[in-house]
């Protein structure tokens, strides 16, 4: 396989199994090989890291964007994770700039078939979208979202339905270099005010602030627990190990969570007093999956 293009499509269900592997089970009949899929309960959450060449990944994205659609009803999430859609944000992923521009083109080709079938609205963000954020778009969530495009202060949909079926929400496509998702989950005793506190302090702009970090402090019910959850952007600049110190220095940690896959210069640098429960770091490095796919990175 070659001219490789990844995607980390993520969609608001999961505490369904079945769903989850439904939509999985889409992307690979789709002509896309299905690298990782995690889901979660508290955070109603399923990521799926898929890839593929160019001019089938789209075609797959909107395979697995059909079943999603079907099967989830947005009113019924309960998760704690910020989302506006079924299908919430499909990024497509470049490794190399000399990927970029293939990776921009597979987005906006994705867009305009999941504004077509399923019929979804679909918002670009990121360089592809003017730098418009996921946040700025979820902010006061699918209401919200939609309350903005009503009054104008957002503007209509760049691909699909111009009014937006709350059932199905919205959803984010965009284009991006590789990132990391990572959870920390804090000692226990930690309450979700420290937390957020936290969350503020370490992300970009904060006052211990990391460069290209994102983080929420968000509680787990089913743990009885608050975690912090954080996507590193720039991860060669600020990775796991930088988040883990700047965190421990405001609380204490019990262990992290790698969500999806990472870059094996990532993995490698993780500090040996960060718990890691269950982490294959083979089988969740972005290199040696593709290699256990059969397919060079």
């Amino acid at each position: 396989m070659s001219a490789i293009l990844m995607a980390v499509p993520n969609i608001s269900c999961g505490n369904d199994p079945q769903v989850v592997a439904a939509v999985g089970g889409a992307y690979k009949a789709a002509g896309a090989v299905l690298l990782d899929t995690h889901f979660d309960n508290d955070h109603d959450r399923a990521v799926h890291t898929i890839a593929a060449t160019p001019g089938r990944l789209a075609p797959a994205l909107q395979a697995g964007a059909q079943i999603a659609v079907e099967q989830i009803d947005l009113s019924t999430n309960i998760g704690v994770h910020p989302r506006v859609g079924a299908v919430d944000v499909v990024p497509v992923v470049y490794r190399d700039q000399g990927s970029r521009g293939g990776a921009c083109a597979e987005a906006l080709l994705a867009g305009h078939l999941i504004g077509q079938d399923p019929g979804v609205s679909v918002f670009v963000y990121g360089e592809l979208g003017g730098g418009r954020s996921r946040a700025q778009l979820r902010a006061g969530g699918t209401q919200g979202l939609i309350d903005r495009v009503a009054s104008g202060q957002e503007r209509k949909p760049d691909f699909g339905p111009a009014a937006i079926n709350p059932r199905a929400g919205a959803t984010m496509v965009g284009a991006r270099s590789v990132m990391v998702a990572f959870n920390l989950l804090l000692s226990e005793g930690v309450g979700i005010e420290l937390a957020r506190d936290v969350a503020a302090r370490v992300r970009e702009g904060g006052t211990s602030g990391l460069p290209g970090v994102r983080a929420l402090g968000l509680e787990l019910a089913s743990q009885g627990r608050v975690q912090l959850s954080a996507n590193l952007e720039r991860p060669t600049e600020a990775g796991i190990a930088e988040l883990f110190e700047a965190v421990s220095a405001f609380a204490p940690v019990e262990s992290g969570e790698l969500i999806g896959l990472a870059p094996e210069v990532i993995l490698d640098r993780i500090p040996s007093g960060l718990q890691l429960p269950g982490l294959d770091p083979v089988g969740k490095s972005i290199e040696g999956c593709l290699r256990l796919h059969g397919i060079e990175p």
